[in-house]
């Protein structure tokens, strides 16, 4: 069979080039994720000790994986979506995704002093959850709702944040100051439901794929020591 020979203008080859690198990035395990920082611990941290279990809760961007990445975290016990910054009356998704709530789509992660420590988990934060030299965004959410925030539970966490985050920036962790706001924690209200575990249900959906499952490759790949394959579920409590 004879086929028509087709002749390729400069215009259709950049396009057809830019379509076929297109598809390569969205199969990329990596694509749409911040790289991870390799970062320091903690010079001031609590020491790991047996005790009752604590709780820290941040912000970070989407909750949905904010809360994927901690649940693989060992020493971690529980990790529930929702809402940090503003009143019971307004924690609610559609009203705080207006922005003007002074809520932070946020976590509070439960986890076991022995195991982990509180600035282990601030850590990770850094590193691999998100980007906290960005002001009120993360990818490509925008809004006061999507900002890098640690809201302490007591004076400790209060000092062991403040310290860390003076720390990084005096060695140039990343290439702008860091903007995480340190707040006190006036409240946590969880998220809906369907908020809930939203990465380990919907590991198709394309957000999900493109920003939130690279997350978790890259704390496997930056925190193998502290990576669980058995992740804690919200719905598990």
């Amino acid at each position: 069979m004879t086929f028509p020979t087709i002749r390729w203008s400069k215009p259709l080859m950049v396009a057809f080039a830019l379509t076929a690198l297109s598809v390569v990035l969205w199969r990329s395990p990596l694509f749409g994720a911040e790289a991870p920082v390799v970062i320091a611990p903690p010079a001031v941290d609590n020491p790991k000790a047996p005790g009752a279990s604590q709780t820290a809760v941040l912000a970070g961007g989407c909750f949905w994986g904010v809360q994927g990445v901690f649940e693989h975290v060992r020493g971690v016990q529980n990790v529930v979506a929702g809402y940090a910054g503003g009143v019971r009356s307004s924690a609610q998704y559609e009203t705080v995704s207006s922005g003007t709530t002074g809520h932070a789509e946020s976590v509070k992660i439960t986890f076991d002093p022995a195991a982990i420590s509180y600035g282990q988990i601030l850590q990770i934060a850094f590193s691999v959850v998100h980007d906290p030299t960005q002001l009120n965004r993360q990818g490509p959410d925008v809004g006061t709702q999507y900002r890098s925030a640690i809201f302490y539970v007591d004076e400790t966490q209060k000092h062991i944040a403040e310290a860390y985050i003076s720390q990084l920036d005096s060695a140039h962790a990343f290439p702008r100051a860091i903007v995480t706001r340190v707040d006190p924690l006036k409240g946590f209200f969880p998220a809906e439901d369907y908020h809930q575990d939203y990465l380990i249900h919907n590991p198709n959906a394309p957000y999900i794929a493109m920003y939130d499952l690279p997350k978790v490759e890259n704390f496997k790949r930056t925190f193998p020591e502290l990576y669980s394959g058995r992740p804690v579920l919200a719905s598990m409590k």
